[in-house]
């Protein structure tokens, strides 16, 4: 290390700190600092005489020239600091009480003290609150402030600049700021609405489930002080995720949903089976405009979630960032997140880090998310011990030093106050910060479970317990802020609301998501409408795309290799050869900012491209500076961005899926590494995006392209799992294509912004055809044509002639056209249905009536059997074939793993089920595959019969 040049980069008080920890275990810091205090203790040791170490380090100063005031004020501010990092330990935040003992390195002894020193005059030596002088004193106001029911974790902030600001807002007030009987009473309300709400929910739907608050009421303060202290720091919109714990009461008490609404839900006319499947009602969002108490509209929304508990944070994020986008919320103050988890599910799932992850990616970051956890001691019947190593739920979020404020559940004062710390604090550095709220949970996981099976005496503790509204509201009439008969009308206001709604709800109360959905940016667009739409262009933008996408800054160097590549891309602009799917993409999405569509393509190494087709940056052979060819096509062009990903595919896809289904005037491409690594996804896919419309009436145009192909890869670079995503299609849900040639993939990416709705797309997309000549198309393909459902035979045999017609997407198509070539085979057509969700039936109709001499139809795929769109076909085709003809199968055998691990096994599987598809015979199948004989048996791929159905 130069000089032991990173001290000179670090401040004083991060040195003292981790020399502190030095001195406790030299193993808790990194290997240079551990050198460097060793050499530190070892130069003061020589010049004292004496061993270094925490109980010599009085005797080592003072021997070294100190004298014992300077030594006294050393210790103390050790003493300080270090209730300021370890106080939170011994704070009083469990409701039932159970809290921890005294830290063994906030004894008196760790500081070279004792008892005996209490009323000795030490100061306070940089603590922020007034004091008698004495360490007494000192004590108390420490503990008061660090101690109490409000523990601060933020010393392991490495920003300065951060942590003064917090001392400041804290150690003042020593964490309780004064609370006027205004603002009390207000409080006060709030709990007892909290409360009120689900004890009324427990009388009169005895037995539904409603996932209860109870024990947790002061959420709901909590949650108010962020909205409003939010608006007045210029929040204009707050969008909350949660799972269904206290779900309702926030949609009632913070959302501002109305009783009638809510309560319609369980009594059963809120619900219109028209309007698609629905949701239970702890998983349905709101959003309601809000005025604040001093004036302020504040738009909320509560998002809608699944009972993934934590799957909606990433989802969140990208509705976020996408309404800052358009809003032009470059503070990214304007819009802020909100986050609400529970203690075992922070921990344990792992898309809380893969979204901690992305909070500080340039291209994901919404200016800090304010992270309440709501801290029940349990998940579901394990206890925190079964289910964490760590002190805190919080432990998981440290890799982003945001700072934590423990609080106890049963002081609304204390909660309030961590909530405008933490809203404060966000506005201010646009960083996450996290409220864990130690609470309990008063009924089982469900009103209906019995939680004393498992937690006898933690329920024995709770039944004998206080509930939250009791204990506040005896504080506030002992301390002569709250009157008793205030606190009665309180009570009956609420009840008397709540009865009045029950009678409302009672009647039929139209479900108005639908309407809300389609409101705001989504105006003028449609659920549903016609599929096809004019998505040519002119060759005049061809030329203008592909010119300025080829032509590099005079001072940018190259690549040497991809010379070639900009020179082969701007002869195909020019009609001068046949278009690959790297340069049909390049048109697509080109024509599109042209048009003023923004375009946001994410995903691992999407910039390159995984197979190195696309290079949507090129990177300066000589100083790495980045140009993005696409990016300055016009200065009048709408934003494009090529965006490499984290590793991860499920927070990145639900990040998309968010920003995707809030704008949807943006273009949103989700790119999957390999088309298999979708399955790391899969529960944002089920939950979010094939049932999302049908459950929540949200849409969403998001594009995800999945590389997918037999090329003898193994197992894990084969199968996108076209099978899976065809048994999630239903109700026009979403789009499954698998185009066989750049101009189709090119019409779909445009086809997906011209409509007047949006679905989302699925394409399984290629990997070996990338650059095959046999997959290109013409330029007069993208300026004439149009997305194809279904490509009939171009080699256009004699349909009076044709006894077998194969039908097939992808890949497939060109071994077997080329085998058929080479055979002159002249009896089968061979049709290739690009699109198979939704099933274009008109088109295949057409096809089948065109060749209804064929007494066979065949489907063709590389996948193996029990995989593929074999069974969705089969389904499909089995009731329009005609009298005549019998459905065949023709591909690989049923198969536990997707893909064999051995390319040549592979190539001889591809050649026998090309063999097969086309009868030819054994010799021929077998033919230059180096194999004198191989039994069908040995052979996975062999045709089968498997229904034949008459009309």
């Amino acid at each position: 290390m130069d000089a032991f040049d990173f001290v000179n980069r670090a401040n004083a008080d991060y040195v003292d700190q981790l020399y502190q920890q030095y001195l406790k275990d030299p193993r808790e810091v990194e290997p240079q600092w551990q050198a460097f205090f060793a050499g530190f203790d070892m130069g003061t040791s020589k010049a004292a005489g004496v061993t270094p170490g925490s109980a010599g380090q009085a005797a080592v100063q003072q021997a070294a020239g100190t004298t014992a005031n300077e030594v006294l004020q050393i210790e103390i501010a050790d003493l300080v600091h270090s209730y300021r990092e370890l106080g939170h330990y011994i704070a009083t935040l469990d409701p039932l009480g159970h809290h921890r003992p005294a830290h063994p390195l906030l004894e008196l002894s760790e500081f070279g003290l004792s008892m005996a020193d209490l009323d000795r005059q030490v100061g306070a030596d940089g603590f922020l609150h007034a004091t008698d002088g004495t360490l007494r004193d000192l004590l108390e106001k420490l503990r008061e402030a660090y101690c109490a029911n409000f523990g601060a974790e933020y010393m392991s902030i490495s920003d300065k600049t951060q942590r003064e600001w917090l001392q400041q807002r804290m150690e003042p007030n020593l964490n309780r700021p004064p609370c006027g009987a205004d603002e009390c009473k207000n409080l006060l309300k709030q709990i007892v609405d909290s409360q009120g709400f689900e004890e009324f929910l427990g009388t009169k739907y005895v037995g539904q489930k409603r996932f209860s608050l109870e024990g947790a009421e002061a959420l709901i303060p909590l949650l108010n002080a962020i909205v409003e202290d939010g608006a007045d720091l210029g929040a204009e919109e707050m969008i909350f995720g949660m799972a269904h714990r206290g779900r309702l009461n926030v949609l009632a008490n913070v959302i501002e949903k109305p009783f009638e609404l809510i309560l319609s839900e369980f009594e059963g006319t809120g619900y219109k089976a028209e309007e698609g499947d629905g949701d239970v009602k702890y998983h349905q969002g709101y959003s309601k405009d809000r005025v604040t108490k001093s004036g302020k509209r504040v738009h909320l929304a509560l998002s809608f979630n699944p009972s993934h508990l934590e799957l909606v944070n990433p989802v969140v994020e990208g509705i976020v960032r996408a309404k800052q986008y358009y809003l032009g919320d470059n503070e990214r103050t304007r819009v802020v997140p909100i986050l609400i988890h529970g203690d075992a599910a922070f921990v344990g799932q792992g898309i809380v880090q893969e979204t901690l992850s992305l909070s500080e990616m340039p291209y994901w970051r919404t200016g800090g998310t304010i992270h309440v956890i709501v801290n029940n001691q349990i998940g579901f019947t394990t206890m925190p011990k079964q289910g964490r190593f760590t002190p805190y739920p919080s432990d998981v979020a440290k890799m982003i030093q945001a700072p934590v404020f423990h609080v106890n559940g049963d002081d609304p004062e204390a909660c309030a106050h961590a909530a405008r710390l933490a809203i404060a604090f966000r506005q201010k550095f646009h960083q996450d910060v996290i409220i864990d709220m130690w609470c309990y949970r008063r009924h089982g996981h469900n009103e209906a479970d019995e939680p004393s099976f498992t937690q006898p005496l933690m329920y024995k503790e709770i039944d004998a317990h206080a509930r939250p509204r009791e204990v506040y509201s005896k504080r506030l009439v002992d301390s002569g802020r709250v009157t008793a008969d205030e606190f009665e009308k309180m009570k009956t206001d609420l009840r008397q609301k709540l009865d009045a709604a029950q009678v409302v709800a009672k009647e039929p109360t139209p479900r108005n998501g639908a309407a809300m959905s389609m409101g705001g940016v989504w105006q003028g667009l449609q659920r549903h409408g016609e599929m096809s739409v004019r998505t040519a262009i002119s060759p005049e933008t061809i030329r203008k795309v592909g010119a300025a996408a080829t032509n590099p800054p005079a001072d940018f160097n190259v690549h040497p290799k991809l010379k070639r590549l900009l020179q082969s891309r701007r002869e195909m602009s020019e009609g001068k050869a046949s278009v690959d799917w790297g340069t049909a993409e390049m048109f697509a999405l080109g024509s599109m900012v042209l048009e003023g569509t923004p375009v946001r393509f994410v995903g691992q190494d999407v910039q390159r491209g995984t197979f190195s087709h696309r290079h949507a940056c090129l990177h300066d052979y000589e100083n790495g500076k980045k140009w993005y060819p696409l990016a300055g096509i016009t200065p009048e062009q709408a934003p494009i961005i090529f965006v490499n990903t984290m590793l991860s595919e499920l927070a990145v896809l639900g990040f998309e899926y968010g920003f995707s289904s809030a704008d949807p005037r943006n273009l949103v491409i989700w790119e999957a590494q390999f088309g298999d690594f979708v399955n790391g996804a899969q529960a944002i896919i089920d939950q979010f995006i094939a049932a999302g419309e049908s459950k929540w009436q949200k849409m969403c145009g998001l594009v995800m392209l999945l590389p997918h192909g037999y090329e003898g890869a193994g197992p894990e670079h084969s199968n996108a799992y076209l099978e899976r995503w065809l048994q999630l299609c239903a109700e026009e849900n979403m789009q499954v294509i698998y185009p066989s040639m750049p101009a189709q993939y090119f019409h779909a990416l445009r086809r997906q912004m011209k409509r007047n709705f949006r679905k989302p797309l699925i394409a399984m997309m290629p990997k070996y055809l990338l650059r095959s000549e046999q997959s290109a198309s013409t330029l007069d393909e993208f300026v004439n044509g149009s997305f194809q459902l279904v490509i009939d035979d171009p080699a256009n045999p004699p349909r009076e002639r044709v006894k077998r017609l194969v039908l097939c997407s992808g890949k497939v198509y060109f071994l077997l056209n080329a085998e058929r070539i080479k055979q002159k085979i002249e009896d089968v057509a061979i049709v290739r249905v690009e699109q198979l969700y939704p099933f274009p039936q008109k088109e295949v109709q057409a096809i089948l009536a065109k060749y209804r001499n064929a007494g066979e139809i065949c489907w063709v795929q590389e996948e193996p059997r029990n995989r593929g769109a074999w069974d969705f076909m089969r389904d499909q085709l089995s009731g329009m074939l005609p009298e005549t003809a019998v459905l065949t199968y023709c591909g690989r055998d049923e198969a536990a793993s997707p893909a064999t691990g051995a390319k040549k096994t592979s190539d001889l599987e591809e050649k026998e089920l090309v063999g097969h598809a086309l009868d030819l015979s054994p010799a021929e199948r077998l033919k230059d595959s180096g194999v004198s004989r191989v039994p069908v048996a040995e052979v996975a791929p062999r045709r089968r019969v498997v229904a034949s159905a008459q009309k």
